[in-house]
């Protein structure tokens, strides 16, 4: 059973989330504040988190900065929910990793169907399916990135990020496929968020960081040549 953990501290909409998401067939994990919901994803790696900007404490960005810092949650998808529906705060919860975000007032079912949409684009492969470039390998089986046999810790978007670069190697991904790819969107305005995600990504890879090219105007790519 897949594990939902919420994060909200309006007691009603946790409830009720909770409620309904035990209905849908998932487990429920409940926190009122950043450092519980902290405590518990470290503790129970839930598959999923839905998390609310504005919370007591550690406002829900700063939870989701905390939970990518972490090798033992970077990898859990988060939908951020938000009563902000300015164009700001969705760029920042995307660029700080977030798989999607749900404005308030919502409709339960909406966050159901979202929750849906993003394990599904998250869930891991059957086959044993080893991707590379240079001295980057990818497993996709067991989540796992290693430059010249050295792991690698990546968030969930960064990974995603890399599969689908590595999957089509040696040809150019737009700003609006990447998107669409690795967070499900392809509205304008948010072309940022790739470029903040590749800069990090190539932080992370370090001498391998040549391995992703910049195409001018267009987007990346992953290098065809073996060296790179």
């Amino acid at each position: 059973m897949q594990t939902v953990l919420i994060v909200e501290d309006e007691e009603d909409i946790r409830e009720l989330l909770a409620l309904r998401v035990k209905r849908e067939g998932f487990a429920a994990l409940e926190a009122a504040d950043g450092a519980v919901a902290l405590k518990l994803a470290a503790r129970h790696r839930p598959d999923i988190i839905l998390l609310d900007i504005m919370l007591p404490g550690q406002d829900g960005l700063t939870v989701c900065k905390n939970l990518q810092r972490s090798a033992e949650t970077a990898a859990i998808p988060v939908i951020m929910l938000t009563a902000r529906g300015e164009e700001m705060d969705r760029v920042v919860g995307l660029e700080l990793g977030a798989a999607d975000y749900v404005v308030k007032p919502f409709s339960v079912r909406e966050v159901i169907l979202r929750i849906r949409a993003v394990l599904r684009r998250t869930r891991p492969p059957s086959e044993n399916l080893t991707l590379h470039c240079g001295s980057v390998r990818m497993d996709l089986a067991e989540h796992s990135v290693s430059v010249a046999a050295s792991p690698v810790v990546l968030t969930l978007t960064e990974f995603r990020l890399l599969e689908d670069l590595l999957r089509h190697r040696g040809k150019a991904r737009s700003r609006e496929q990447l998107l669409d790819s690795v967070w499900g969107y392809s509205f304008e305005g948010y072309a940022r968020t790739v470029d903040t995600h590749v800069r990090r990504l190539r932080g992370k890879l370090g001498a391998a960081s040549g391995c992703i090219e910049t195409i001018r105007g267009v987007g990346y790519k992953a290098r065809e040549e073996e060296s790179c």
